[in-house]
């Protein structure tokens, strides 16, 4: 913990960003290496991720100290979404018969902008997994793995905004 408070904001928001494009990085290698396919929620959280990663890289960026707050505050609304969604999914790994499958029946608008993506760059967004398969790394799906690390964002996000030292 002494180490997260020597740390200034600038550093803080450059160690969240590194963080968060080194996790959409290990969530595609292990896709890769273990043959496990993303399914619609699975890509919107790397979205997320990604979101998270240019933010804290603006937050990292930014001359003036007092953006802190919006940085850190528009961090943790990401961070909350990402968790909502992980959370989310974890529910219907947990019920799978009490949801219906993504991609079946009208598509959302994550699944909308999913598939959109996914057309631009497949490589990166393509779904081609179900939202309720439970591969597990470590004894926990990639969708447990996002419930602790968006939860880490949030708090990180809260943390840097608004504690006192610059």
């Amino acid at each position: 913990m002494e180490f997260l408070n020597r740390l200034g904001a600038r550093a803080a928001f450059a160690l969240l960003a590194v963080v968060a494009g080194g996790l959409v990085g290990v969530g595609l290698a292990i896709g890769e290496l273990m043959h496990i396919n993303p399914c619609p929620l699975c890509i919107f959280q790397r979205v997320l991720y990604l979101a998270l990663a240019a933010v804290a890289l603006c937050g990292a960026l930014a001359l003036a100290p007092a953006l802190r707050r919006l940085w850190g505050g528009l961090l943790g609304l990401i961070a909350a979404g990402g968790l909502a969604t992980a959370l989310y999914q974890s529910w219907m790994q947990f019920y799978p018969e009490a949801v219906t499958q993504c991609g079946f029946g009208e598509p959302t608008l994550i699944e909308r902008l999913v598939d959109w993506l996914g057309m631009q760059w497949p490589l990166m967004f393509m779904a081609t997994g179900f939202c309720t398969s439970k591969e597990s790394v470590l004894g926990l799906s990639m969708a447990n793995w996002s419930v602790f690390c968006f939860a880490g964002f949030l708090l990180a996000g809260v943390w840097v905004g608004w504690r006192r030292r610059g």
